[in-house]
This record gives structure tokens, C-alpha cells and sequence, in this order.
């Protein structure tokens, strides 16, 4: 009888160990779903409850950037390389907008050439109202402040995109229009009117309309009720609206302020932007978004509703960018919300995995994942097994205690 206490009390040991080892694979299973996700090709929100605002799936943006319905035979199957997010016939989000490629300040007739004959997606260039080689009238050009002088008109520019658009359909480059003053946008109306019509391909207007970080007061913002005035005669051109910003690499303390973000949705709403339903991206910089995450989900949850909108999110060459944090920006909005046009050293630092469907082999051209996300689900897999094994192992030693 003593002996038979004995073995029960031993087996008893065993499977409360078992009891603990299940307990911790509980646990561990619990912490697992912290790592994040990539679903259907493209990141998702690691706690979906915590950032609850709905995407329109039965709309696409296609490269006119007029919504059309899904299942149209004329819907080009390629636009979701470009503007707004796309779902497919499902729901699943398929756009990977981080893989798209930039370049910038393609101010001259040589940056231009070269960007032309380049793999990249999207031109961003800078208008001011200048002279072209110093002589002539006064006429919106491609330069940067405080230049006033190029060797390219905007309506040159923009001519030589639509030639080389026209003649390469399948390599189609966007554009991006910087224009840092109201007074330089309003003088490029006329030249918009005459192209913006004729372009089968991305046009993006951006300025910055909002004074933002940090207590920047340098810059004098784009007046919005003139800007949105001017660019409603485009409703296929996205709108990049953002605020002026002070930033460096001795900088590392700033944010998007609630403040900020409230007038740039009081901005959006009182010019009826969210009536005519004009795709949005907010350019972001890079090192105050990281510090953001919270301000900037609420933006897009004011107005996703109306407007599908996305982050542009950009850096100087030198700006402080907290890796970790920006990282977990881009995750906690998908693949499909975010543009990044960051310099390379941040941009691989950041090791998305931003592979094309060409290059991954992923069924909805979105990305696989990044490389420490795999290696987390590798290891979360492989400790996960080790555990199962042990706890099957101690209750198989209880049983066969309990027959002896």
C-alpha cells in the first residue's frame, strides 16, 4: 500500500511538471501574436481591435484615378502599383506600396533624363516661378527654393514624362508636384489644365498646408483653402498634404501633436475634400511619424471614411529616425497604407522584405515578410514543438506510473 502512495505521489510530480510545461506553451502561444503578422501578402495591424476604421473593398483606384467597381473588364489590373490601396475580388489586400521606388529633386533636364531612362516609379520634382537659363519671362520651372533659374519648364517636364509613358506602358512612371508656396501653384494652374487631362498615369499634388513640428515657424504653409480651391479641377490627381516641418540628426523629440493632426482633418473637411471622395496621402517625416503612431492612426480613421488615404512616409539624408519605433509604424498600418521614400541606409535598416511577386513568389504580389518576422515565427515554431514534445513525454511517464 505504501509502496502504491509512493508511485502515485511520483506520478502526481510528473504531471504537475507536464501541467507547468502546458502552461508555459500557454503562455508563450499568448505572446506569439505580438510578433508581427503578414496576412494575404501584406502587414496588418498586430491588435486589429485597437485600430478599427474600414477600407472600402469594392472600389479601385485605377491609373486615372477615377474609383471603379471590381470585376470591370476595364479595370487595369496594374494600377494598384500606384495610386490607392486595392483589394481584390475577396477583400484581401494585395498592394504592397512600399516597394514603389523615387527619385528627387528632378529638377534639370539632365535629373529628368536619367530618371527617365531608370527602373524607378515615381518622379518628385520641385516648381517655382523662375526663368529658364535667366532670360525670358517669369514661368513656373522645375527648381527648389530659394532657386529661381532652371533649364526646364513644367510644361517641358511634363511633356517628356507623357512621350515616355506613352511609349512604355508596362514601365508607366508617376509624378510627384512639389509646390512650396500658394503663389507657385497658382501660376502652374494654367499648365495643369492644359496636362493633367492627358496623363493615363499617376499625378500627385503635394504641398505642405499646415504648420507642424517641431514649433516649426520658418516656412510659411501653402494656404489650403486656395490650394484645395485650385486642385479640385483635377479630381484624379492624389492630394499630398502634409505640414512643415523641423527635423535633424539632433532632433530625436518631436511628434505629429493631436493639435496637428485635428487641423489638418478641420483643413480637409471645412474645403468639402471629403464630399468629392479626391484620393489623400499625408507625407510624413519619418523621424517625427515614428514618435506618432497613435495621432496618425486617428487621422487616417477621421478620414478613411471618405477619402481612402495612405502615409507617404519621407526623411532628409541626415534626420535621427528611431528604426524600431518606425518600423512598428509601418506594421501596425499594412503594406498596403504605406509609401516609404526614405535615403537607403534607413530604408535597409528597416529590413522589410519588400520583395515584388516576381522576386517572392507571393500569390498576391504583396510581400513575404521580413527577416526577422520569419525568424520570430521560425523560433515561436520551434520552441513551441520542443514543449509539446516534453509535456507528452512527462504525462506518458504519469500513465505508465498509474499502471505500475
Amino acid at each position: 500500500m505504501a509502496n502504491h502512495r509512493r508511485k502515485l505521489m511520483e506520478g502526481n510530480k510528473v504531471l504537475f511538471a507536464a501541467i507547468l510545461f502546458l502552461a508555459l506553451l500557454q503562455s508563450l502561444n499568448a505572446a506569439s501574436v505580438q510578433f508581427p503578422k503578414l496576412v494575404n501578402g501584406t502587414a496588418e495591424p498586430v491588435d486589429a481591435s485597437r485600430y478599427e476604421y474600414a477600407i472600402d473593398g469594392k472600389t479601385t483606384i485605377s491609373r486615372t484615378g477615377l474609383a471603379q467597381k471590381d470585376g470591370q473588364d476595364n479595370v487595369d489590373p496594374t494600377a494598384a502599383k500606384f495610386n490607392m490601396p486595392t483589394k481584390n475580388g475577396d477583400g484581401c489586400a494585395a498592394t504592397n506600396l512600399t516597394a514603389l521606388t523615387w527619385a528627387h529633386a528632378v529638377n534639370s533636364q539632365k535629373e529628368l533624363t536619367e530618371a527617365l531612362n531608370s527602373d524607378i516609379d515615381m518622379i518628385e520634382a520641385d516648381i517655382v516661378m523662375g526663368k529658364i537659363n535667366n532670360t525670358g519671362p517669369d514661368m513656373p520651372v522645375m527648381a527648389h527654393p530659394p532657386a529661381n533659374n532652371s533649364d526646364i519648364s513644367l510644361e517641358s517636364f511634363l511633356q517628356q514624362i507623357k512621350k515616355y509613358n506613352d511609349g512604355n506602358k508596362e514601365k508607366m512612371k508617376g509624378v510627384k508636384l512639389d509646390f512650396k508656396s500658394i503663389e507657385v501653384f497658382e501660376g502652374a494652374l494654367k499648365t495643369l489644365e492644359d496636362k493633367i487631362p492627358e496623363m493615363t498615369y499617376p499625378i500627385w499634388l503635394n504641398a505642405d498646408i499646415i504648420s507642424g513640428p517641431v514649433n516649426q515657424n520658418n516656412t510659411i504653409p501653402v494656404d489650403p483653402q486656395r490650394f484645395f480651391a485650385g486642385s479640385s479641377k483635377f479630381p484624379q490627381a492624389v492630394l499630398s498634404i502634409g505640414w512643415t516641418t523641423k527635423w535633424s540628426s539632433d532632433f530625436n523629440n518631436g511628434s505629429y501633436t493631436s493639435q496637428e493632426i485635428d487641423a489638418m482633418i478641420l483643413a480637409i473637411k471645412a474645403n468639402n475634400i471629403t464630399e468629392t471622395g479626391q484620393p489623400i496621402t499625408f507625407p510624413v517625416r519619418a523621424g517625427i511619424a515614428a514618435n506618432s503612431q497613435e495621432e496618425l492612426h486617428d487621422l487616417v480613421k477621421a478620414i478613411n471614411g471618405t477619402n481612402t488615404s495612405t502615409l507617404t512616409i519621407w526623411s532628409s539624408q541626415n534626420d535621427y529616425v528611431d528604426i524600431a519605433k518606425l518600423r512598428e509604424l509601418i506594421f501596425s498600418f499594412g503594406f498596403d497604407r504605406v509609401y516609404l521614400d526614405v535615403p537607403e541606409e534607413v530604408s535597409s535598416q528597416l529590413d522589410l522584405g519588400r520583395e515584388d511577386n516576381e522576386d517572392s513568389g507571393s500569390e498576391n504580389g504583396g510581400p513575404q515578410g521580413n527577416g526577422a518576422e520569419g525568424n520570430n515565427h521560425a523560433l515561436t515554431s520551434l520552441v513551441n514543438f520542443s514543449l509539446i514534445s516534453a509535456g507528452l513525454y512527462l504525462f506518458s511517464l504519469y500513465l505508465e506510473k498509474l499502471r505500475l
